[in-house]
């Protein structure tokens, strides 16, 4: 008999609205999660540490630990620190730092991960991918999809706002990152897997197109449904060609080149995604991608950021070394400096008109 269907690795449960944190403790035991309540939950001394003692009495079967930073020395400590605790699951409480360094640490352990970001500043909280500063720079590790995510609006809107600036820079990224796999499959013939493209696309194009800010429920809604959706689509790929693309290289080149001044993940992929429709010849899609940016406050030059149109450039050529064998427009395009410059001149010009 043909298979009709394929299974999705994506979470047991999303429980995405305002007050969720409230029921985490039920959620896990309904799901049978965490039916006992042994869980190991790792948080940082911050936005974490306040939530402990709120849901502290909810759980009192937990045992909590603090992480330090997002090292990976920090996540295999903490996976020593959990590992003879005989746990049902590690509960990930705070931001993208504690979320990574749980996922590693419950992987290394063998148990499965539930994620309770604090804020939205990108699409990590539910990817298959922990992202840890090594001795070399920054590591990506693959790991399991979380096998649940709560996401508390009441919490979200109480993180600072950058975060959720960030976290819509990386989610509109999602429809750069798709045109270069496109690209790639015409070019290379370099396959790609339908519903991993259209989840992160439509998850880009809803946030691109809400016509609500940061401080709208309806909003933020929508920001972290497609954040969730853009992590289930690496989960299905494989990798994490649906979210990665040009923009991405340009990430990590500033990341690279200038580490101690490199803004936020959403900052530079926005910026980078506006450009890269722009060097595809997508002038409309670029425009209204750096208008939605504006709108939400998010730099679409590298003077927003703080870098100079020179230092801009130079991360821009430097970028196809960041992800040796991946085929984005930079690497179809092949640019010299001197290109590179013109053609942010136009972009420049474009966005201002």
């Amino acid at each position: 008999m043909p298979v009709l269907t394929r299974l999705i690795p994506s979470p047991v449960v999303v429980d995405i609205r305002a007050g969720a944190l409230d029921d985490l403790a039920c959620v896990l035991a309904d799901q049978r999660i965490s039916a006992s309540g042994k869980l190991a939950v790792a948080i940082s001394g911050g936005s974490g540490a306040v939530l402990r003692e709120r849901i502290a009495p909810a759980l009192p079967g937990a045992d909590w630990y603090e992480v330090g930073g997002g090292t990976l020395d920090d996540a295999i400590k903490l996976a020593d620190a959990m590992k003879s605790g005989h746990y049902d699951a590690v509960v990930g409480l705070g931001g993208g730092k504690i979320i990574d360094c749980a996922k590693y640490a419950a992987a290394r352990i063998g148990l499965p991960l539930v994620a309770v970001p604090t804020n939205l500043a990108h699409d990590g909280l539910c990817s298959p991918v922990a992202t840890l500063d090594n001795d070399a720079g920054r590591g990506s590790y693959g790991v399991p999809t979380p096998i649940a995510v709560v996401i508390d609006l009441d919490v979200i809107r109480e993180a600072p706002a950058r975060f959720v600036r960030s976290g819509i820079g990386d989610a509109i990224s999602n429809i750069s990152c798709i045109a270069d796999w496109e690209l790639s499959n015409r070019e290379t013939g370099e396959s790609i897997d339908g519903l991993a493209a259209a989840m992160a696309r439509q998850a880009g194009e809803a946030v691109l197109r809400h016509p609500g800010g940061v401080g709208d429920d309806g909003f933020l809604q929508v920001l972290a449904e497609g954040l969730v959706l853009t992590g289930i689509s690496m989960s299905i790929s494989g990798d994490s060609r649906p979210a990665s693309g040009a923009c991405h290289e340009i990430n990590h080149a500033f990341d690279l080149l200038f580490p101690k001044r490199a803004a936020s993940h959403g900052e530079q992929v926005g910026l980078g995604a506006a450009f890269a429709m722009h060097l595809r010849g997508a002038v409309e899609e670029s425009a209204l991608m750096a208008s939605v940016l504006q709108r939400h406050r998010l730099p679409v030059t590298p003077e927003g950021i703080g870098f100079s149109v020179d230092e801009f450039v130079q991360a821009v050529e430097f970028a196809p070394q960041t992800r040796p064998g991946r085929y984005t427009i930079l690497e179809h395009l092949d640019l010299s400096t001197d290109q590179i410059r013109d053609a942010y001149a136009d972009y420049a010009k474009t966005i201002r008109s």
